[in-house]
């Protein structure tokens, strides 16, 4: 491992004069560097080898980034209204996967999705503000009266109402989807023409 490592730094060394001289490209020391694949970090990307074959995956900062920027996009106190908001969001996602449409992330997006869903219902559950409001939206999407009720009465916090499963019943999927926001698998899957 050792002499693979002095070999790599040599190759290093003796390809920077090459690439300066011959390619007139600039070569940043401070971020050139020798290391395994799997911890090299390149334009939000990262490395790994399955079956002898180079394939690229997102780095752990590069999901960290994107999951703050959804935080920011779908906070309740930036007093966006729902179409600014769907249109930041599809903004922001298009671009995203359209950038990263390289990576393996088939396992990744559906978990990030249902955490982005949860800040969607998050959302809409305090637009509704008032018992009356969510009692009656939420009979109107198909709950129980008396299930409604107890619903619609609850103290708990609004992260922790938005993964209710009554809540994810009257706001399902589907709803979401119907009221035009956007979600990486889909679109990933949609850019990559996988069925």
């Amino acid at each position: 491992m050792q002499q693979s490592r002095r070999s790599a730094e040599r190759t290093l060394t003796n390809i920077i004069p090459f690439i300066e001289n011959k390619l007139f490209l600039k070569v940043n020391t401070e971020k050139t560097l020798v290391a395994y694949i799997s911890n090299i970090k390149f334009l939000g990307y990262s490395f790994y080898v399955s079956n002898k074959e180079g394939r690229l995956r997102l780095h752990p900062k590069t999901i960290t980034k994107m999951k703050a920027r959804i935080k920011e996009l779908t906070s309740r106190s930036n007093g966006w209204g729902n179409a600014r908001r769907k249109e930041a969001l599809r903004q922001f996602i298009t671009g995203w996967v359209n950038y990263f449409k390289l990576a393996d992330m088939k396992s990744l997006l559906p978990k990030v999705d249902e955490w982005y869903r949860r800040r969607l219902r998050m959302i809409i559950w305090k637009q509704w503000k008032r018992i009356k409001t969510r009692l009656r939206n939420l009979i109107k999407l198909g709950i129980e009266k008396h299930k409604a009720w107890e619903h619609a009465n609850t103290r708990k916090s609004y992260w922790r109402t938005a993964n209710n499963p009554i809540l994810k019943l009257s706001i399902s999927n589907v709803r979401l989807k119907q009221a035009g926001f956007i979600f990486f698998t889909d679109y990933y899957r949609y850019v990559n023409g996988i069925i």
